[in-house]
This record gives structure tokens, sequence and C-alpha cells, in this order.
């Protein structure tokens, strides 16, 4: 039978299941990828597991978001995290040797394998022809412990790519366009697999940009075929050996279609706040800009900064403008430099930052107070780039440059000069001296702990029967920043669960966290809308509200990561079956769920008695066996613990 990429991807790695859509299956793990705001917690669940090395073929832990060094913690952090790859087995890489997703993918990158990451964004690496999902910390660990991964096998939504690229167009404005059609929720439940005879005119990292920003439509990940581009990249890269041809069968079948003209593309930006508010950028042109920014996971190529260079070369940029440069590897910003594109970028005023994220994660880089900034990142969500009232528009590098000159958003196409095609070079500078591979000796390798780093907390049972209040009620769309905010404050305490639990819900209701300690012993309840919990793996979000007492979460529906992240903490996700419901919940209300151990065991429906109102809901659970029972022991960690 035809088979389609995903379909030979999964088919190759299926540990158990069948490959119906909706049932859950195991997939077998080769690599791992963690970042350091979430793999201090990841080193830390391995180590409580008891096992002394990684199991994967390759396991690479990134230093890449947290390095502002105000005080000690991000530094004893980095020190931890490099004794537990000398100890565990794991690459390290370095602070400042760059974003984990475009340097996985220049360095350990192989067709036809899977990567399983802490970090949203690893789908990135479907532009290799791989494999690759976002998932929460502790699934990432049991991943490195040699456990498969357990996912509701997604439908194959194919892609197909006809045309090519006109000037003054680029990868961004690819995504952009099925963020425009699709919005933030459309992707849910999917993989989507990008075909057709389209792709002969998109390189391995355009299709980066592509793929990286597939995170931003929900979707479980994104996946390209490993053709002659892919093997073109390796072979820059200097790593042609792993290439191995990877493509669709003829006559492959997809469960749902689309197509895009590439050749009827125009240039495109998403407003605040939301990555799926895009318009054609002609549309907002003329407004006022603070910022320009080229970099991050979603931009992250030589050709992405080479673009904006050959733009502004020669000119100046408005003298309002910050125009922040964020090379996305040392190995970039090297050949940046060889190849005298550093040097325009710098005379025409840039500012020059390090490589890593950043200000994508509101690590620097700051936005006056309801100016816009133009950014050429994923996200846009409210006040993650740092400053509570921001103006952040998604863009390409293009857009961001053309801007930079005007000191106002500018359709690119209306500079006066000829658009200026980069080719890139088929030689570059390697550099992997930044990279610290496994250690050889490893017997009697000590953890570095510095006094910021505690245990994690214990994680009761469920209770037969709860009773708690509604401490907090939202709409569609809230993120896990918006539950669990990121930037230069919070962050440095990612392994520090009672510190970092202060700022939950902060950017929605500043009074959450005292009101949630004052009912922690109690439990409580989150009421949501539609997609809750979108956007980041960070399993933060569901560590530090458990350990305010967040016992469940009632949504019309959840983000997948989120929605496994609850689970491996011991917090019942549950969804309307009558979504007209969630108009009579109010906060504080007090709910009360009976017999509730038996009835997840029992059935899919679970009535909540809504005690201040005299009402009865029904909601549904979608947990397979393997869920409840952590849901039941209170985390998934009390489960592994149990069995050994």
């Amino acid at each position: 039978m035809a088979q389609n990429v995903t379909q030979k991807l999964i088919a190759n790695h299926l540990v158990s299941g069948e490959m119906e859509a909706g049932t859950e299956i195991a997939l077998r793990i080769d690599q791992t990828l963690t970042q350091d705001a979430t793999g201090t917690l990841v080193m830390l669940e391995f180590e409580a597991m008891g096992i002394p090395q990684v199991k994967t073929e390759c396991s690479v832990q990134y230093v890449d978001h947290n390095l502002i060094q105000e005080d000690f913690k991000n530094p004893d952090d980095h020190l931890f995290l490099r004794s537990a790859c000398k100890k565990f087995g794991l690459w390290y890489s370095r602070p400042g040797n760059g974003v984990s997703h475009p340097v996985h993918m220049e360095r350990f990158g192989i067709p036809g394998k899977t990567l399983l990451g802490s970090d949203s964004h690893t789908p990135a690496a479907g532009s290799l022809g791989m494999l690759a999902i976002g998932a929460g910390g502790l699934e990432v660990a049991m991943a490195m412990a040699g456990e498969p991964l357990y996912t509701k096998m997604p439908k194959v939504w194919g892609v197909k790519l006809t045309g090519q690229l006109p000037a003054w167009v680029s990868a961004k404005d690819v995504i952009l366009e099925m963020l425009r059609r699709h919005d933030v929720n459309g992707g849910v439940g999917k993989i989507i697999e990008y075909y057709g005879p389209g792709l002969a005119n998109l390189t391995a990292m355009d299709r980066h940009v592509i793929a990286n920003m597939g995170a931003e439509l929900g979707a479980t990940t994104t996946v390209f075929p490993a053709d002659g581009a892919v093997k073109a990249f390796l072979e820059t890269q200097e790593r042609g050996d792993v290439w191995r041809e990877l493509l669709a069968d003829e006559n492959a079948k997809y469960d749902e279609y689309e197509e895009i003209n590439l050749s009827e593309l125009e240039p495109l930006i998403a407003l605040p706040s939301s990555p799926g508010k895009v318009v054609p950028v002609r549309e907002v042109a003329g407004r006022e800009i603070y910022q320009t920014y080229i970099g991050s996971s979603a931009n992250p190529g030589l050709r992405d900064f080479a673009i904006g260079a050959l733009i502004v070369d020669g000119k100046q940029v408005h003298d309002r403008v910050s125009f922040d440069i964020n090379p996305t590897s040392r190995q970039i910003l090297e050949n940046l430099i060889s190849l005298g594109l550093l040097e325009k970028l710098i005379r025409a005023g840039a500012r020059l930052h390090q490589a890593g994220c950043n200000g994508c994660i509101g690590m620097g880089q700051a936005p006056a107070t309801g100016r816009i900034s133009l950014r050429t990142v994923p996200r846009n969500f409210p006040g993650r780039s740092g400053t509570k009232e921001d103006q952040v528009y998604l863009c390409s590098p293009e857009t961001a440059a053309a801007s930079a000159l005007t000191g106002k958003i500018t359709d690119p196409r209306t500079l006066d000069m000829d658009y200026p095609h980069f080719q890139e070079p088929k030689s570059i500078l390697i550099n992997t001296s930044m990279l610290s591979p496994p250690a050889e000796k490893k017997e009697g390798i000590a953890l570095e702990k510095g006094p910021n780093i505690k245990p994690l907390p214990p994680f009761e049972p469920l209770p037969d029967n709860f009773e708690g209040p509604v401490l907090l009620k939202v709409g569609d769309d809230i993120s896990t920043d918006g539950i669990m905010p990121a930037g230069a404050r919070v962050l440095p305490y990612r392994s520090n669960i009672p510190e970092i639990s202060k700022f939950v819900f902060e950017p929605i209701d500043e009074n959450y966290y005292q009101r949630a300690m004052a009912h922690q012993q109690q439990g409580s309840l989150v009421v949501g809308g539609e997609n809750y919990g979108q956007g980041s793996s960070r399993e933060h979000a569901a560590l530090a509200p458990r350990y305010l007492g967040l016992k469940v979460v009632l949504a019309k529906s959840f983000a997948r990561i989120h929605w496994q992240n609850l689970v491996n903490f011991g917090i019942l996700p549950l969804t309307f079956v009558k979504l007209d419901d969630w108009e009579r919940i109010d906060q504080d209300d007090i709910l009360y769920l009976a017999a509730i151990r038996s009835a997840i065991q029992k059935g899919k429906r679970i009535t909540i008695r809504n005690k201040t109102k005299q009402e009865d809901y029904e909601f549904e659970h979608s947990l397979s066996s393997r869920q409840i029972e952590m849901i039941l022991e209170g985390s998934l960690i009390n489960v592994i613990r149990k069995k050994q």
C-alpha cells in the first residue's frame, strides 16, 4: 500500500498500537533535544529515575534560552546541565553556541530518525525528513531512559506546494499564509506534510522556517521529504554521509488536503497578539515602529540574515528604530563575518546580540511601551517580549529590514531597489568547537547543584471526592505564556518550583498566587475556552499550578502538549459536553466531583455539581488506561516510582 512520508516514519518506529487516527500509539525515539529553560527539570527527573546513562542514539542539551546572567541562578544552572551531560552521557552545547533547533539541524539531524524535544518548536527538524515532536520534559526524560513516546495517532494533512516564491516573498510568508487560512488551532490533531513541485524551490532551511511555525497552528509536527534539497544542505554541513532519500510513494494518500500556489503569495504579517492574526503587509503599511528584529528559530538560516544585510547595505536605519540582529548559531555568525555580511549590518546601524533565543523568549530586547516591534520570531503572545503593553508583529526578514530603513511598517516591494537574491555558498565555515561530546569516563562524576535548584515537590493521588473553587475563568487560546510567563524575571526559577509558582497566571490575574495559596490544601479548578494551553512545551505551566493546588481544568478544548503535561502531573483535564455550559460557570463557583476515581475508570462521561448555582454539568475525558493510572496516582513520576 502506498505510504506518505509521515506514515513511513511512524511505521518504522511503531512500538505498539495501530496507525488509525485518534488511537494511542507508542513510538521509538532515536534522539532527544533539551534546552536550558526546560532541561533542568528533565535532568532532575532523569536523576530521580535512577538510570545511569541515556539510552537513545543521541541526546543533546542546549543552553540557548537563559543567557542573561544578572545573578547566580542562570550560570549555576548552566554548570548543573554541563555536569548532568557528563554524568548521563549527553552532548552539551555551551552558552553562546546557538539556538537548539538550527544547531541540531546543522550537526545532529538525520533523515528518517525520530526526535523528541522539550521545546514546542522541535518540529523544525521535520525539514530534514525527521519525525520531530515537541513534548513536556517528563516525556523527554522517559525517552532518554529508553521508553517510547505515547501519543494519539494524528491525521496526516497533505499540503501541496506549486509555483515559485516571487521577489520579496520568502518561506516565512508560506507559514503565515497557513496561519491566515487556519488560525492557531487549525493543525490540532494533525501532522502537516508538504509535497508537490513547489518544494523544488525551497531549501532545507526554508523548510525549517515552515516546519518550526507549524507549532503555531497547533500541529503535532510538520514533515518534509528528504530529497535533493536535504542532501545539498547536509553536504554543505559536511555530513552528506547521513543522508538517505525518503519520499512519499506515488499515489500516496492524505487524510486532508490543502494547496498553496507559491507564485500567488505576497508579504504577510501577524498582528498583535496572536500568530493567527495574519494580514498582507500592505494593509498595515505606514504604522510607525520602534524595533525590528531578525533571528530566532523561526528565521534561523544564513540567508535570513544575508537578505537583511543586502537590503540595508550602504544605507542607515531610521534613527528611531532599534535594529536587532540575533545570530542563531556561532557558526552562522562566523559565516556572516567571512562573507562580509555582518559588516553591512553593523554599518547600517544594527545592534548585534549573542547567538541564542534572547528577545524571542523575553530575555532582553524588550520594546518600548505600546510601540510596534517587527520580529521574525515565531510567537507574539501578549507580554512575551518582556513589555506588558507590547505591540509585536511577526514578519519575514525582508519586511523587517525594509521597515528598519523607513521607520514604519513597509511592504518591501515598495523599496526603490531590486530584490537582492542571495545564493547560498556550497562551502561554509563549520564550527563544532562549542559542542562537548559525552564523557568517555563517567564514574565519579557528581551533579553540580547550585542553591536555586530544589527537589521536585510531592504529588498526592487523586482523592475519591473533590470539592473546590473555580479560581480563574479564561477565554479561548490562552497560551502557556499566560499560564506560566517566560522572560528574564521568571525563567531563572525554572529549577525552583515553589519560587516560579509565584508567577502562575500573573499576566491574567496578578492575585492568582495569593488566592491559590489560600486554597492549596483543599485544591482548586480552572475553567478555560478553546485551545487552552497553546504555545510552549514548558511543563512548568502544569507543574507550578499543580504545586498551588490545581486539581482539575475544565475547557472547551486543549492544546496537545499542555494537555499531556497536565496528565503527567496528575491534573485532570476535562472537556465540556455542552459548550454552552461554559457560560454558566463563574469564577469563585464551588464545584463538586463525586466518586471521581471510579468515574474516570468506568467511562468517559463525568457529572460535576455546581454547588453555588445548584446545577449539574456533563464533561468527558479522552484518557487512555495508561493515562488514567497517572491521574489516579497523582503523576507519571509516582507511577514510575511505584513500579521500581
